[in-house]
């Protein structure tokens, strides 16, 4: 039996959320510049999110770019928003084949104009598409998201929109960027590094983590049946005991 046979359908995790990790040190191992290592992983993404997508899985999240990515060396730099948008432009026709919505998340105004130009064709040209939403974590931090939220809902209880006293865990859901999606269910960190690396840090809050020693530029289909596999083998309490589980189980087979 394989392992993608080995999954159970009905119990697949409706999002998944990914921290490509080891790109650099993968080329480092190929006696290569960081780039060569970026420029494999877009052949990971490739095959992932192909996976995702003949699985039936509703959301992927991709960390593609964080904030504090911004700080390393401008060569890096430019030549990851070149393979961006040069990724972006050839992959649009292919998200359109395979009936996958691309998002984005993250603070759009730091990429440069050429960059952000080709990301708002490719989401304008995949919006009518139903099938896998492809969330993009583009300049994002997950601090940066809670900043602007707050700032966000104060503007609203300063102009009457908002009563502090509405203030609750929805309300708050609905000042992220990522309101349009549910929480995560599974993570998967891939590199061998165990931290979450100010990723989605409240939506993570009950999601199951799980971390490989494969680097980015290695992970394909099998890396992620076994990540589900994984999944599917804990047991999810949300703060409640195993036998609360257990009789919650029990009840709703009933």
């Amino acid at each position: 039996m394989s392992l993608k046979e080995k999954i159970d359908m009905e119990k697949l995790p409706r999002h998944i959320a990914i921290i490509m990790d080891g790109n650099g040190r993968w080329a480092k191992e190929q006696g290569q510049d960081r780039l060569f290592g970026h420029f494999h992983g877009v052949e990971s993404v490739r095959n992932i999110v192909e996976g995702c997508a003949e699985l039936g899985i509703g959301y992927l999240t991709l960390y593609a770019f964080s904030t504090e990515n911004w700080d390393r060396p401008v060569e890096e730099v430019t030549g990851l928003m070149e393979l961006l948008v040069d990724t972006i432009r050839k992959e649009v026709t292919t998200l359109n084949k395979n009936n996958i919505k691309l998002h984005v998340i993250g603070d759009m105004n730091m990429l440069p104009d050429y960059a952000r130009n080709e990301l708002k064709e490719a989401l304008d040209e995949t919006s009518h598409n139903t099938g896998l939403n492809l969330v993009m974590a583009l300049s994002y931090s997950s601090r940066w998201e809670i900043v602007n939220a707050i700032k966000n809902i104060a503007a609203d209880v300063k102009a009457g929109k908002l009563q502090p006293y509405e203030i609750d865990q929805d309300s708050i859901k609905d000042y992220l960027a990522t309101k349009e999606f549910p929480d995560p269910e599974l993570m998967v960190r891939t590199s061998g590094e165990y931290r979450i690396s100010n990723f989605l840090l409240y939506q993570l809050a009950y999601a199951e983590l799980y971390f490989t020693q494969v680097r980015w530029p290695d992970f394909r289909k099998e890396n992620l049946y076994e990540a589900i596999i994984d999944f599917q083998q804990r047991e999810r309490r949300f703060g409640k005991t195993g036998d609360q589980i257990s009789q919650q189980e029990k009840t709703a087979i009933s």
